[in-house]
């Protein structure tokens, strides 16, 4: 998926220019590469659908500013409740109350690229390019299927295009062939969610048809699973309240018209149970799906982080819990800088997207119990503070003692095991762990300052916001300052397909079928079954659990929308302040003094305005509902 359309073209072009002495005023510059001659040879059509796989994110860029679908410095769950960016906290319109067509805050500039109108358009203007002319590519018996392949491979992407733009700004405007001149542009309007939403189902079941199961084509590009993993998406993003009459009754823009939440429900059961059952291909989830021990020591943790940790470390041919996504390799031209981005500052990297307290208290403890702040000075849910009698005496007096393991395998924070540290902070470290709080003498001045925190000597002004890390992603054996990262940014997991059927089952009724596929995951993450009767409770149960699995992937922005709590949980962000006393005494406080990022939810905010840019070019677009 790397950006060599251009060159390829060329090169081929060259290797097939004709060299007769034919009449040469008939003949065409060895560079003028367009539509006709790209579609005379497959091989050059293949590189045409190349270069359509890059713009998927909008950009097509490579290198360390590089968007690889949703892997960016600035990450999609700092749009939600999960994470604060350290560089621009004040863009989140939608948090701040004045997100218009005129102010997009985050999803304005090209860290969100692969959500903006204007680049995602660009990319389905070339999609539909090649899709008007792939059946004039001549073929042998040898590329009839590559022909066959490259079709459905321009329908995944068509598919995947227009899910992002739905799920943002919801009925769009669905164009699927290539413009004209002479076409009236001021006619162009755009459709229902209902017409919207079967667009891009029909083009997922086009690309299912056509498309190979993942071993007979080459990793990274779109499968029978993928384009299935799509259409689940879709179908279970559209049973949300958001768009079921939660959010406004009768505009058909944002609101369903046709059919009920029912028969969503049960279309997107189906398709995963299909998933699930191998129907496209066989997916499984990384580790064992076994019950956990009874007794989870600090050595099996240990063991369940790695595996999940392992699942996003991926650098060779991917297991079977990668559906689809996007391999960064240096030898392919795809790197990011994802340990520098959200790295500690005392490793001299950015510390962008430090997680909010509001999550860290979120994740469970390692038995399956609820972490309960105030467990041991019940009302009090700012401040910890034991004596080193205390904490030897219980160690889950410390916070971050007795987590789960997801806990420990998505999040650095104060006393974390890292990386050793470069040369500056060694000696002052020798132990190479995350230094977010501040040792201080009896009187609680300050005497030494860590090498994480904002009064850090090494880049202060880079550091976490919140007093946490993002761990997800980054890869331990990569040294942010020097070296940019070879892994996998995973945009469909079989987790979430696993999951996508729980939800389905549970708001159908059928509680314990979907406790049943949830557990899955809950077992493999080391933690024990969730039991209940009560659909309620399974709902709950169920929307705590997808926000651990899928912390820092961006699935949060989404479902905070989909199920309308966004008003309930976007709160203002503070940052944990951590004292270490010369006498083994410890506090940690959640500093709301000083808010590192004030934030409330806007109604309006649960959908996108069109950019007002686009609105000027073609007025008669009816603005989203709200703006």
């Amino acid at each position: 998926m790397k950006k060599t359309f251009f060159y390829l073209i060329i090169s081929v072009a060259l290797l097939l220019g004709p060299i007769a002495c034919t009449n040469i005023l008939d003949q065409n510059a060895v560079d003028a590469i367009n539509e006709q001659s790209i579609f005379m040879d497959i091989n050059l059509t293949k590189a045409y659908l190349g270069n359509c796989y890059d713009l998927m994110d909008g950009t097509g860029a490579t290198g360390e500013n590089d968007v690889a679908l949703g892997l960016s410095k600035d990450l999609l769950c700092s749009l939600s409740d999960e994470s604060v960016l350290s560089f621009r906290p004040q863009n989140a319109a939608m948090f701040k109350g004045n997100l218009s067509g005129d102010n997009l805050g985050y999803l304005g500039n090209n860290f969100y690229s692969y959500l903006r109108w204007g680049p995602l358009y660009t990319d389905i203007k070339n999609v539909n390019v090649l899709l008007a002319h792939i059946d004039e590519v001549p073929v042998t018996d040898a590329t009839a299927s590559l022909k066959d392949r490259i079709k459905g491979e321009a329908y995944f992407i068509r598919a995947y295009i227009y899910m992002k733009l739905m799920q943002t700004h919801g009925g769009v405007i669905l164009v699927d062939k290539p413009f004209a001149m002479g076409d009236d542009y001021l006619t162009i309007k755009r459709s229902g969610l209902d017409r919207t939403v079967a667009f891009i189902l029909a083009d997922a079941d086009k690309a299912i048809a056509l498309l190979p199961e993942k071993d007979k084509i080459e990793q990274g590009r779109a499968t029978k699973g993928a384009a299935a993993a799509l259409k689940s998406r879709v179908l279970s993003w559209s049973t949300g309240i958001l768009m079921n009459g939660g959010y406004e009754l009768t505009d058909s823009l944002i609101t369903f018209k046709q059919g009920t939440r029912t028969d969503r429900l049960k279309a997107a059961k189906q398709i995963a149970k299909e998933i699930m059952d191998g129907k496209y291909g066989h997916y499984a989830l990384t580790g064992t799906t076994n019950d956990p021990p009874a007794v989870m020591t600090d050595e099996i943790v240990k063991q369940y982080t790695k595996v999940l940790t392992g699942i996003f470390n991926q650098t060779g041919t991917w297991d079977d819990e990668v559906i689809w996504g996007v391999m960064l390799n240096k030898a392919a031209g795809k790197q990011a800088a994802q340990n520098k981005w959200w790295g500690p500052n005392g490793y001299h990297n950015w510390g962008n997207n430090g997680p909010t307290e509001e999550i860290v208290r979120r994740f469970e403890m390692k038995n399956g119990t609820p972490f309960v702040w105030d467990k041991y000075t019940p009302g009090n849910m700012t401040l910890r503070d034991f004596t080193a009698a205390q904490l030897a005496a219980d160690p889950e007096r410390n916070p971050y003692v007795g987590r789960e393991p997801r806990f420990y395998a998505w999040v650095l924070y104060d006393g974390a095991q890292w990386q050793t540290r470069p040369p500056d902070g060694l000696a002052r470290d020798p132990e190479s762990r995350i230094q977010t709080g501040y040792n201080v003498d009896a009187s609680g001045k300050t005497v030494i300052v860590g090498l994480d925190t904002p009064q850090s000597d090494i880049e202060g002004w880079n550091s976490s916001k919140t007093g946490y890390f993002m761990k997800k992603y980054m890869n331990e054996t990569v040294q942010g300052m020097y070296s940019l990262n070879e892994d996998t940014w995973i945009e469909f997991r079989y987790a979430e397909v696993i999951m996508d059927y729980a939800e389905a089952c549970i708001e159908l009724g059928d509680v314990q079928e979907g406790l049943n596929a949830m557990n899955m995951v809950r077992n493999r993450a080391g933690l024990p079954d969730r039991v209940t009767t009560d659909q309620a409770q399974a709902r709950d149960y169920y929307r705590i659990e997808r926000q651990h699995e899928f912390f820092g992937e961006g699935d949060r922005h989404y479902m905070i929308r989909k199920w309308m709590i966004a008003q309930d949980v976007i709160k203002n962000a503070n940052h944990m302040v951590i004292k270490h006393y010369p006498d083994g005494r410890t506090s940690w406080a959640n500093d709301n003094s000083a808010k590192v990022d004030a934030r409330s939810w806007m109604r309006a905010g649960y959908w996108n305005p069109i950019p007002k840019v686009e609105i000027n070019k073609a007025p008669q677009l009816q603005q989203t509902p709200g703006f």
